[in-house]
């Protein structure tokens, strides 16, 4: 586990870039937390780092947003939050093999119907800023904060 505070928004697209830095070819991410947390803000400054150019919209009303990587493969940025169901996770098109990065937010809406997280991120509000709790949930998780962790760029992020 590693824990990070984001006092700002700047904090947060270096969070996003660590994360596309470090990120492994496949990836599914779950972000947690309330309303306002800074799910959305992340997953932008996440795709502006893996090279999405143009506009990054909120999937809140179209609850997911295909996004081409300029090295190849797809992400998709879930947003659970209308869903009533994880029956309703079947109207989504969900079963896209080209999808490296899986973006998840308010995966607890669709438990037992998606992919085990290999990476959770924990989001909450914390007086100014964020706090930012990753939590690897598979091997490939564990790897990735390891691998996280030994960067320059965590230990900027973590002494801010």
């Amino acid at each position: 586990m590693i824990e990070f505070f984001l006092p700002d928004a700047a904090a947060t697209d270096a969070l996003g870039a660590l994360l596309a830095q470090t990120q492994p070819a496949n990836a599914i991410v779950h972000l947690q937390g309330d309303l306002g947390a800074g799910k959305s803000t992340l997953a932008r400054a996440w795709l502006r780092a893996l090279g999405v150019a143009g506009a990054i919209r909120s999937p809140t009303y179209t609850l997911v947003e295909h996004y081409p990587l300029s090295g190849g493969g797809k992400a998709l940025h879930l947003d659970l939050y209308r869903i009533a169901g994880a029956g309703e996770l079947e109207f989504l098109a969900l079963d896209d093999a080209a999808a490296t990065l899986w973006l998840v937010e308010w995966p607890e809406r669709a438990a037992g119907a998606l992919p085990d997280a290999d990476l959770r991120v924990e989001l909450a509000v914390a007086g100014e800023g964020r706090t930012a709790r990753l939590l690897g949930g598979t091997g490939t998780g564990t790897d990735w904060l390891l691998r996280m962790s030994k960067t320059v760029a965590c230990d900027a992020l973590l002494t801010r």
